[in-house]
């Protein structure tokens, strides 16, 4: 198969899920207002359920995907054909019990699983938004996840749980929507993006941008594909997401297929190899301007700015419960900024529990194997829910 060939097929493929996912799709007629003052209608909305809904419809828990997750939290996904990105942590038994629990997972709006994006067809041109979408944040992804349990006719949420700019929509459904959630679960999060944090979202969106075929974001209308771009931006987060120590075990500087080095600048190091593998297959199922838009609205992001400078003015008169979750190598989302999660609760008179996870495994240690993650969550939706009055598993 050749190149053209290759781009053509992964057009195609953005383009189908984009407009015609391979999951459940809410049409919303009512405008969505966003943030910066512009409207989005008729809005879609991508999601899975996973459970079911119990007579007084008081066990719903919402899962905010992170960064470049989707909808399919605990399914096989059906572009990469792998298991959900949280099949660690949603399902019979597991801490998010799906033999308890209606659990719902939707794409936020801005992605490209189906919920409207800049891949998204535009009802009014009959082409893709591209940079036509106006820009969206935190608030207005949380605002039509809002929209969407309308839409279901859910009155409040047992729980919302989220990892990284899924923990972001967590507080933000908190502070904007105090009365609908009775539990909060902000794993590996913060209240704001740093300084940091937004540089490395704009090395991404500066290789994106730079690649010629990204047309000025009408690649999809012109039949290529920003592949080398949208590669480079997948490479350098994916550092972000692990710890030095986790690299060190896990590569070293351990050759790749190889018993000495070339003196070249192929993937001598194990490590490049790797990296080189998670750009090309990100670029099979991600769309490089909802890249741009989703680290946006991670950017974007800061709570107390929204309340006036004050994190606990955001949560003040609260009867909401929170369970805050860092990971000690977590460099992306530190547990300093938990802590301040965890101080303005304080300050807010919220009923509030912090766990510091010992772990190696970076930011990235919410969508692994660890058992402390599992037990801490587990045992305060068990809590949570004896406290809601909701019967344990048969």
């Amino acid at each position: 198969m050749n190149q053209a060939t290759i781009e053509l097929s992964v057009n195609a493929s953005a383009r189908r899920e984009a407009d015609s996912p391979r999951s459940l799709v809410a049409e919303i007629s009512r405008p969505l207002k966003l943030e910066s003052g512009a409207t989005l209608a008729p809005l879609r909305i991508a999601y899975q359920t996973y459970g079911e809904l119990n007579a007084d419809r008081s066990n719903a828990v919402l899962v905010c995907h992170a960064l470049t997750a989707d909808q399919h939290a605990a399914n096989v996904h059906p572009v990469t054909g792998k298991p959900g990105w949280w099949s660690t942590m949603i399902g019979p038994g597991l801490p998010i019990d799906t033999n308890r629990f209606f659990v719902i997972s939707s794409n936020v709006v801005g992605g490209c699983m189906g919920t409207t994006g800049p891949a998204s067809t535009n009802p009014a041109t009959g082409e893709p938004y591209g940079l036509d979408l106006p820009v969206v944040t935190i608030r207005d992804m949380v605002d039509a996840q809002a929209m969407l349990i309308d839409h279901l006719g859910i009155p409040d949420l047992f729980c919302v749980v989220g990892g990284s700019m899924g923990g972001m929509q967590v507080l933000q459904w908190a502070a904007r929507h105090p009365d609908r959630v009775f539990a909060a679960v902000p794993i590996a999060s913060a209240a704001k993006h740093s300084a940091q944090n937004i540089a490395f979202d704009e090395v991404g969106r500066q290789a994106i941008t730079a690649d010629p075929d990204w047309r000025a974001g009408r690649y999809l209308l012109e039949g290529t594909v920003p592949r080398k771009g949208l590669a480079v931006a997948r490479m350098a987060a994916h550092i972000t997401y692990l710890s030095e120590p986790a690299l060190q075990r896990k590569f070293g500087r351990n050759l790749q297929d190889r018993d000495s080095r070339t003196f070249g600048f192929d993937a001598d190091f194990q490590i490049e190899s790797y990296l080189r593998h998670q750009g090309a297959s990100f670029v099979e199922r991600f769309d490089a301007n909802s890249y741009l838009y989703v680290t946006r609205a991670m950017d974007y992001f800061d709570l107390a700015a929204d309340h006036g400078g004050s994190l606990a003015s955001a949560f003040l008169g609260t009867r909401t419960r929170f369970c805050v979750v860092s990971f000690t190598s977590d460099w992306l989302f530190p547990t300093e900024g938990s802590r301040q999660i965890v101080h303005a609760l304080n300050a807010a008179a919220a009923n509030v529990s912090f766990v510091e996870i010992e772990t190696d495994k970076g930011h990235d240690a919410f969508l692994l194997d660890v058992p402390e993650l599992f037990a801490t969550t587990k045992g305060f939706i068990d809590a949570a829910a004896k406290v809601r009055g909701l019967p344990e598993a048969g």
